[in-house]
């Protein structure tokens, strides 16, 4: 047997084949689990198709200066090729640092933070509670689950347009108050009350999923521990927060990421309550939708250059979080 000498340890090794390089071990792979990669191919190709190719078109646009004006379009048998240009980053310059950056961007950013914490804020909050509730043995808990969920269950646009009716100033609500001799809100019309009006809608939609995912988190705590701490003398808060808070803090953690992520971009509650009418309760994202599709001349590289900053917004965010998630469950375990 011939011997070989390892260059870096000086010492000897018996002779062995070289190592296959990644294209033969990506056939290879291939033909061991030819049939994984036949059933994720669709996947892969449906992804691509309405995920990746729009968000690489979308992010080219702002490179440009496309607009309703430039771009190709047709009108009658008149073929108008387009006419814009590249311009660079200077649509995020213009955005973030322009004259108009403020009224534009930064009033309605500020304003999507407040939405956001304060609608998984009343999520959480409201969702908790119930389950708190639903999770003790009551009487007739299944129809009240039931009950409770409905809003969840019926679709979006249904709910927010008999929301529209009751907050118009001849709707239930108004009338109601008026009865009572209560001020009676423009809750469509002022700003104020636009963005009221907003949250509370998007509580009434959101908290059912708090509620369902909470009381799954609830159900699944080890009913020993609560007898522990009460053998301990521990009184309903000290439970509370050493056995049931600790042991949702798994389902908490993913529920408060996926509700702020899907308040951050919620476009059909605020399109559907206000349309393109109300511009200080816009959204950022309602807001792009606007400036892209709401007005004319329509700007195509601004709307879609709102729509990347959301995307690296949520990015950042959601990395931050993760990994403020994984330091705490570091520290709990040491």
């Amino acid at each position: 047997m011939t011997v070989a000498i390892d260059r870096a340890t000086g010492k000897s090794r018996g002779d062995r084949a070289p190592r296959p390089g990644p294209v033969t071990r990506l056939r290879r792979s291939f033909a061991k689990h030819w049939y994984a990669y036949a059933m994720i191919a669709p996947v892969v190709v449906v992804l691509g198709v309405i995920v990746l190719y729009p968000l690489a078109y979308g992010f080219y646009l702002t490179l440009t200066d496309a607009d309703s004006l430039n771009s190709a379009r047709t009108i009658g048998v008149n073929k108008i090729e387009a006419t814009y240009k590249f311009v660079g980053l200077d649509n995020y310059a213009e955005i973030l640092w322009g004259e108009t950056a403020y009224d534009r961007f930064w009033s309605h950013f500020i304003w999507t933070i407040v939405w956001t914490a304060a609608c998984v804020t009343l999520h959480y909050g409201i969702g908790l509670g119930l389950a708190l509730l639903l999770n003790q043995k009551l009487r007739g808990r299944t129809l009240y689950r039931l009950i409770l969920i409905l809003p969840w269950a019926v679709p979006t646009f249904v709910t927010v347009f008999g929301w529209r009716f009751m907050l118009a100033d001849t709707g239930i609500i108004n009338s109601g108050l008026g009865s009572l001799g209560l001020p009676t809100p423009p809750w469509l019309e002022d700003p104020f009350w636009q963005r009221f009006a907003a949250i509370m809608v998007n509580t009434w939609c959101g908290v059912p999923f708090m509620m369902v995912s909470l009381l799954g988190g609830l159900q699944s705590i080890d009913s020993t521990l609560y007898e522990a701490a009460e053998m301990d003398g521990a009184n309903a808060w000290q439970r509370f927060r050493n056995v049931t808070l600790p042991g949702l803090r798994s389902v908490s953690s993913t529920v408060v990421l996926l509700g702020i992520i899907w308040t951050f971009n919620q476009f059909a509650i605020i399109f559907l309550l206000f349309g393109t009418t109300a511009p200080d309760a816009q959204i950022l994202v309602t807001w792009a939708y606007y400036l892209g599709f709401g007005q004319q001349p329509r700007e195509f590289a601004e709307s879609a250059a709102y729509g990347m900053l959301l995307l690296a917004i949520l990015v950042v965010f959601t990395s931050f979080y993760r990994r403020w998630l994984n330091r705490n469950e570091q520290q709990l375990a040491i």
